[in-house]
């Protein structure tokens, strides 16, 4: 006897959203998901496709029409609700787009609860297109099953973030010139916690003292060699998921 099929099946696509979902609503998706949909994966009336909505959770949908523009969607079932990811938020400076493009992405796969640029004396860029970026992330999201988007700030500098800071939040400090091991660090501490890393000329000397003399503050180091700022979000995100997160 044939085993049954999986359903829904995994290679059904994702997308997240808008509109929040129940078991029957009717989903229009338009633009360019539209396309991803009924051109890239030829998603056909009765094929199944994951939603999620970034308020209730994940559902299964089934397609009910197919146009050249757009695409509806029964909701049938819900899969999973919303998931609740460690309370981290990563502050990295802003780097050279593709570079920061790949924090975005990786943020988001390794499970970032919140993603707050920042700009500083070295940065070599200062803004940032938040819907490119926010597209970004919800792509990663899709791709890495996520139920729950990543907050995403617009970028804000240094000092605005230090004399903001929430005194409850451990700010942990990749600095280049040493400080207690990552590893280590994120083991000994329980609670909000945030990851701060540089652009790609490091911090200056006056927004290091800056830094280090917050009360909140935590200098750590991610070994003997100087990361890209890119490279030093993603490990450290690493390690502190490996040490203190949900892996």
């Amino acid at each position: 006897m044939p085993a049954t099929p999986a359903w829904p099946p995994k290679s059904a696509p994702r997308l997240f959203v808008e509109q929040e979902l129940r078991i029957g609503t009717a989903v229009r998706i338009e633009g360019n998901p539209a396309h991803y949909l009924a051109r890239v994966m030829r998603a056909g009336v009765g094929d199944t496709v994951i939603l999620c909505d970034d308020i209730t959770g994940e559902w299964a949908a089934r397609v009910s029409d197919a146009g050249k523009r757009d695409v509806t969607l029964d909701v049938v079932e819900q899969l999973r609700p919303r998931g609740v990811v460690p309370d981290l938020w990563l502050c990295p400076a802003l780097l050279k787009k593709d570079r920061f493009d790949l924090i975005l992405e990786k943020a988001t796969e390794l499970g970032a609860a919140r993603i707050q640029p920042l700009v500083t004396r070295r940065c070599v860029v200062d803004k940032l297109n938040l819907d490119r970026a926010r597209a970004i992330t919800t792509e990663a999201a899709e791709q890495c099953a996520r139920t729950a988007l990543p907050a995403l700030a617009a970028p804000m500098k240094l000092d605005a973030l230090l004399t903001d800071w929430p005194k409850e939040r451990a700010l942990f400090f990749a600095d280049e010139n040493g400080g207690t091991a990552a590893a280590a660090a994120f083991s000994a501490h329980s609670g909000p916690a945030a990851i701060l890393t540089g652009p790609e000329g490091g911090f200056d000397d006056a927004e290091r003292a800056a830094i280090r003399a917050h009360t909140a503050a935590c200098a750590i180091t991610l070994g003997p060699r100087i990361l890209r700022g890119e490279t030093a979000a993603i490990a450290a995100l690493a390690v502190w998921m490996a040490a203190a997160g949900d892996w």
